[in-house]
């Protein structure tokens, strides 16, 4: 079970967070929050969220604990305000205007429970022409201009899994701002809505390529500029073995070194010449044909020219360097990243499996002092035809943005 362990603390230690159950960012969120210490109560519904993947493998599930509640039953809107009044924080992934509809809804919250945090995680936001259409990560970093940076010139847009949107758009601004209402809420006493939207943050992250587009210093297409696979000094370069070499050896210094070491040191002058840039890549690709990743990582090592091999996710754990500092963890027979970043006074560390819908019910009710969470559900009434009815349908998985 995922009870926190006792003797290992974080900086959100004390701090109490419902997570209705989703998929995607609100999740990662809440797992984020566990990770610091928070205790998290993760509110399954019956039958899970419709993800194909073992409840056991699921470690964005870590550091938490679950209870079942369905909502559509006589006493389970009830049950979830009991736990929201008792809470800190509550994070939900609906579409806008579903949880209001299951009368969990910040109005319903708040008059529980003024000082409460609640934390609101979609793809097109609250608002807006495109908030009650259902979409995905790459929907919105389509939109938002930032998939279309990524790749090289002449190519489709190269996919970088859910990781820009989903969780650098989404969870990582949502914990942002869940915080920085928390401080608020501790100092007035007042709660708040947080609204992160994955478009609001996947655009916030280019903020930097804006600014540059505006003084002239980034062309708006693919593979054309300093960090984007554009220049020969910043990209991927394959190895005799069909591996790669990550090159990044963007100021003069590392420039100089990476060059010397890699025997271009005659056309290292290319570097300032845009007219030359293809000659250069052209030059440092042969180069790196000619030896094995092995031994490209060989040479490079204890260098500052800035290149490193490209890991895959299972050799990555491996690596000396991530070794040394414990950067990916072993729990429960699962090799996984461990909680990051790091703290000096109130360390964090993996404390419990991910939790299985429903199987900390007894210790929840008890800790939260919520004991109608230890009432059965009763079963809802069937459809006519047993078909799901499309309410139901938008507290789906598929109706989480």
């Amino acid at each position: 079970m995922a009870v926190p362990d006792k003797g290992v603390h974080g900086p959100l230690t004390g701090v109490r967070v419902v997570e209705l159950a989703g998929i995607g960012p609100g999740p990662f969120a809440a797992m984020l929050l566990a990770d610091l210490g928070a205790d998290v109560v993760r509110v399954d519904r019956p039958g899970g969220p419709g993800l194909a993947i073992d409840p056991a493998h699921d470690v964005t599930n870590r550091n938490k604990r679950s209870v079942v509640v369905d909502l559509k039953t006589p006493g389970g809107v009830d049950r979830v305000l009991d736990l929201a009044a008792r809470a800190d924080v509550l994070v939900e992934g609906y579409r806008p205007g579903v949880a209001e509809r299951l009368g969990v809804g910040p109005e319903a919250c708040h008059a529980r429970n003024p000082a409460l945090v609640y934390g609101r995680m979609t793809g097109w936001g609250q608002e807006g022409p495109l908030a009650p259409r259902a979409g995905h990560d790459i929907s919105y970093i389509a939109l938002t201009g930032t998939l279309g940076m990524i790749g090289n010139a002449g190519e489709p847009p190269a996919v970088p899994a859910n990781l820009v949107g989903d969780y650098a758009g989404g969870s990582l601004y949502l914990v942002v701002g869940v915080l920085a209402a928390l401080h608020h809420a501790r100092a007035t006493g007042t709660g708040q809505v947080v609204d992160a939207a994955i478009v609001d943050g996947a655009a916030h992250l280019a903020s930097m390529i804006h600014g540059m587009v505006a003084a002239g210093g980034w062309q708006d297409r693919r593979g054309a500029n300093l960090l984007d696979g554009g220049c020969p000094f910043y990209g991927t370069y394959e190895t005799a073995d069909g591996e790669y070499m990550a090159v990044g050896a963007l100021e003069q210094r590392f420039y100089d070194e990476f060059t010397e070491l890699i025997g271009l040191r005659d056309l290292a002058p290319a570097r300032r010449d845009l007219a030359r840039w293809g000659e250069l890549r052209e030059a440092v690709a042969a180069r790196f044909r000619t030896r094995t990743r092995a031994e490209w990582t060989a040479l490079f090592e204890g260098t500052d020219a800035c290149v490193a091999p490209v890991l895959s996710l299972r050799e990555a754990p491996h690596h000396p360097h991530l070794a040394a500092r414990g950067t990916f963890t072993d729990h429960g027979g699962i090799t996984q990243p461990a909680p990051a970043p790091r703290f000096s006074a109130t360390p964090t560390a993996v404390r419990g499996a991910p939790a299985q819908p429903g199987a900390d019910t007894a210790e929840v009710a008890r800790d939260w002092d919520v004991p109608g969470l230890l009432t059965r559900n009763p079963q809802p009434p069937e459809p006519a035809g047993g078909a799901t009815t499309a309410a139901e349908g938008a507290t789906t998985a598929e109706g989480r943005h």
